[in-house]
């Protein structure tokens, strides 16, 4: 376990940082339906290769015949997420058993904003804080790569749409195996009937399924965000999560206690005040490596 120092010099506690990132994968849907692998911070290249054709049998003296296969490389650099609250200077005096519970506090709130800022970013391209496109990720983001595949949304069938889109990915040599919809998708698939009976009694009541026909699902507000001048807005994200789909943090998460002068802009000299304020980064990456293993249903 790496050390989480900031350059004030403070620590997260270790399992701390473990307890975080543990609730970033209960309130993600990037994390809940995707593989994590860390991130370092320069960066990785993902390879994708098409191949195309077929093996061949060589018998004695035969022929070795040539094979198609190209390979695109796929950058995944991490982004930097910020978060910071002010708390009351009584925490820079209190023991270190003292902190703990502003730390936990603290933490909760960093992993519930980091969480949805992944989405956020991941799926729309969007700055979570001011809900615009972000240039850092403009063509690295579902809404930006994922194209050839989009349907346009119906309540009243969005069961055969998402069978419609699901069938389009397949058709096209993908699988798959995860499904991320919003509250909207979730309520109106709960809605459905034949002939009196609820067909998916597993959404009904605001509930949120592990899984939706043997596929990772996900009901997640964040999948319906979007910029305020969009002019669609996704409902369902599906496709091939685990293969097709990377991500990843960076290993260190600095906290920085901050004592001095106005550093979140808001007006407040901190000395004057009597407080601190609590800052922390989180570097997280992502890539979609095949966009046609993808599709998107949007309103």
């Amino acid at each position: 376990m790496p050390n989480y120092v900031s350059k004030a010099g403070q620590m997260f506690p270790a399992p701390l940082v473990s307890e975080m990132f543990a609730k970033v994968q209960g309130r993600s849907s990037i994390a809940k339906l995707s593989a994590q692998s860390p991130i370092p911070f320069n960066g990785i290249t993902e390879f994708v290769f098409t191949m195309d054709g077929k093996a061949q049998i060589v018998g004695e003296s035969d022929k070795k015949e040539q094979n198609e296969a190209d390979h695109t490389p796929v950058v995944i650099r991490p982004v930097k997420f910020m978060y910071q609250h002010r708390v009351s200077d009584e925490f820079t005096r209190a023991s270190e058993e003292g902190k703990i519970p502003y730390l936990r506090a603290f933490a909760d709130g960093f992993a519930k904003k980091i969480a949805e800022g992944v989405d956020i970013a991941g799926f729309h391209g969007l700055n979570p804080k001011t809900m615009l496109p972000a240039t850092q990720i403009a063509g690295k983001n579902f809404d930006d790569v994922v194209t050839g595949n989009v349907s346009t949304y119906a309540a009243a069938t969005i069961d055969d749409v998402i069978d419609a889109a699901i069938q389009a990915v397949v058709a096209d040599g993908g699988v798959v195996n995860g499904i991320a919809l919003s509250p909207t998708a979730g309520s109106d698939l709960a809605k459905i009937k034949v002939n009196g009976v609820v067909q998916y009694p597993e959404y009904r009541f605001g509930q949120n399924p592990d899984a939706f026909y043997g596929m990772k699902s996900d009901v997640n507000p964040t999948i319906s965000m979007k910029a305020e001048s969009a002019e669609h807005t996704d409902h369902v994200i599906l496709g091939d999560f685990q293969n097709a789909f990377k991500w990843g943090y960076a290993a260190n998460v600095p906290l920085e206690v901050i004592e001095y002068g106005d550093p979140d802009q808001t007006g407040r000299d901190l000395k004057a005040y009597n407080e601190v304020c609590l800052r922390s980064e989180a570097y997280v990456g992502w890539g979609i490596l095949d966009a046609d293993s993808f599709a998107r249903i949007q309103a």
